[in-house]
């Protein structure tokens, strides 16, 4: 028979043991705890690379509250949002011709656009760019999609001029410009929210 102090001893020695082969694990033999840590990274499935930030298990009252949104009972707030839906109505359909023409394979570098698509770009873009005149030159011979000749991994559009000269136009000039004059009132807060900045 084992001695008092022995049975009193088995327990302690039993946890003992366990976190000698389970360095990370304390168990009383029915739970098992485990740190923090551990158990975040189990839970994401990986090491620890996609594991949770810490700052999702602080408590919600050291959490930044959530970002106050204007309403749609506002009436200000109604009249941009129809405004803004009605400009991108608009101009949609120039922008999505543009990234097809300068993105897809439709066209080779160097290559002069057809007849359609040239009279919708001169009529959409080029006739609104600020400098539309200087662009021009003597005279629009083409629309030509070419490498841009500082940045050679994009693509632009250029005005092929009547004496064989040519130079790039940024589309996106062209459509600020056409926004500021067609939606004075609400151009600046729709360029700002759609267009990239440094983009003209």
């Amino acid at each position: 028979m084992a001695a008092p102090f022995l049975l009193r001893a088995l327990p302690l020695l039993h946890l003992r043991l366990v976190q000698h082969h389970h360095p990370f694990r304390l168990t009383n033999g029915s739970t098992t705890l485990r740190p923090f840590c551990s158990a975040a990274a189990e839970s994401t499935g990986s090491d620890g690379d996609n594991s949770p930030s810490l700052s999702q298990f602080f408590s919600s009252k050291t959490a930044k509250p959530p970002a106050r949104y204007p309403r749609w009972d506002d009436p200000d707030f109604r009249k941009w949002k129809h405004k803004e839906a009605e400009i991108l109505e608009d101009v949609e359909p120039i922008i999505c011709l543009t990234k097809e023409i300068l993105h897809s394979n439709r066209y080779m570098d160097g290559e002069r656009l057809t007849p359609d698509d040239e009279k919708a770009v001169v009529d959409k873009l080029l006739a609104h760019h600020p400098h539309s005149e200087d662009k021009i030159g003597c005279g629009l011979d083409s629309i030509m999609v070419d490498r841009h000749p500082q940045f050679r991994h994009s693509r632009c559009l250029f005005v092929v001029r009547t004496d064989g000269g040519w130079i790039d136009f940024s589309y996106q000039k062209c459509l600020r410009s056409y926004i500021r004059d067609k939606y004075p009132s609400y151009a600046e807060r729709f360029i700002k929210e759609h267009f990239k900045r440094g983009s003209g």
